[in-house]
């Protein structure tokens, strides 16, 4: 007689489910991979460098978004010394640790559309 395995109740699992649900909080949105990744390619970029670099998102809503990745100390702002002012963006070495992360969901995210397209064909 085997026993059913209790998962959700496990000290290990409520703390893994946390990590994920704070992960997620952190992450969710539209438009904040796109800046991570964005980012993770171009180094230090400004403001006017990731507007033309993501498709699609306009000016609030980026300004928002680094923002909360800032918040998060995901990334830095750094103020340059010029006339006119102007604001480069760069991961914060913390913000350089999702690199792994995010390199596995894009060859997930690659490898799932390829599956998706073969069963199509067939």
């Amino acid at each position: 007689m085997s026993k059913k395995a209790v998962v959700n109740n496990t000290p290990v699992c409520q703390v893994r489910m946390q990590g994920i649900s704070d992960t997620m909080s952190i992450l969710s949105g539209k438009w904040k991979f796109h800046i991570l990744g964005t980012l993770m390619e171009g180094n230090k970029l400004g403001f006017m460098d990731l507007l033309r670099e993501i498709d699609g998102i306009g000016s609030k809503m980026l300004s928002k978004e680094l923002q909360d990745l800032e918040m998060n100390k995901l990334v830095s702002r750094t103020v340059m010394n010029t006339k006119p002012i102007t604001v480069q963006y760069s991961l914060t070495e913390y913000g350089k640790t999702l690199s792994p992360l995010i390199d596995e969901l894009a060859k997930w995210g690659i490898e799932y559309r390829q599956s998706i397209y073969k069963s199509k064909k067939n």
